[in-house]
């Protein structure tokens, strides 16, 4: 990925966890690394094709001089979410480095800093009710997420009814699948999903029992994680149509990170 950088920009600021610091200010120094593609921009010399340096350098100035903060940990995740979310069309990463050279500790030292990277994710989430409105639960789902600060709905397939899978004593299900672009980690990821279904009225009573709303992790990249609360990529989704049909229908080719198969083929050896 090509880079765009921004070396020590100077901002005389209020942020530090002392008073004095919020009310007398002092200087700091920012670095950005954009990253993007410039291929485009490059070929035929075109500015909109690109991230407008002095811009951004304009939205890191703006931001430090019109808010406090106590952690300049705080200032970096700060500056990094505002130029992710108002360069999305063109930044997929940046890498932020905040110094801060008046830093009051009573020691001479040329600095200290806090540099952090941060950049757009790519996860597939799948879709499932099978209570109530059912269609009405799936797409208020997908609305919540298109409202959340920090999450874009890149594709969302057609919805599928499907027989219920594990406890088949039950109401038929209505599933499907979405492509979802997201600065949220995994686990935030999943908190946020746990929050939506909640606010959809799911009670988790009996395990593959009936449900209002039910919103699953299958890919998030390229990882394989696991936790006590999640695995990536989702454990059971070779074995599940109702996820890889319409997962098949917005990603093809999207290959597992464990065995290197497309959903395509995991789709077909389920027939």
């Amino acid at each position: 990925m090509d880079e765009i950088r921004i070396k020590d920009l100077e901002v005389f600021a209020n942020h530090g966890v002392f008073p004095e610091e919020n009310a007398l200010g002092q200087k700091f120094l920012v670095s950005a690394v954009l990253y993007t593609d410039t291929r485009t921009a490059g070929k035929y010399d075109r500015l909109s094709e690109s991230i407008h340096y002095g811009e951004v350098s304009q939205t890191i100035y703006k931001h430090m001089k019109e808010h406090t903060y106590k952690l300049i940990e705080r200032v970096a995740e700060a500056i990094a979410e505002e130029l992710l979310l108002v360069y999305s069309d063109y930044l997929r990463k940046v890498e932020i480095e905040i110094k801060k050279p008046w830093a009051p500790i009573g020691l001479p030292l040329e600095t200290v800093s806090v540099k952090i990277e941060r950049g757009w994710h790519t996860a597939y989430i799948a879709l499932g009710s099978n209570m109530g409105d059912k269609k009405k639960y799936l797409d208020n789902a997908v609305k919540m997420l298109e409202n959340c600060k920090g999450c874009r709905v890149a594709k969302v397939s057609s919805w599928l009814a499907t027989e219920p899978y594990g406890v088949i004593d039950q109401d038929e299900f209505l599933n499907g699948c979405l492509k979802l672009y997201t600065l949220y980690t995994p686990e935030e990821l999943l908190k946020k999903l746990n929050e939506i279904e909640k606010k959809e009225g799911r009670e988790r009573k009996i395990h593959w029992g009936p449900r209002t709303l039910d919103l699953d992790i299958l890919f998030y990249d390229d990882i394989i994680y696991g936790s006590e609360d999640l695995c990536i990529p989702h454990i059971d989704m070779k074995n599940r149509e109702f996820v890889l049909k319409p997962l098949c229908e917005i990603a093809p080719y999207q290959h597992h990170p464990i065995t290197g198969k497309t959903v395509k083929e995991m789709l077909e050896e389920l027939h």
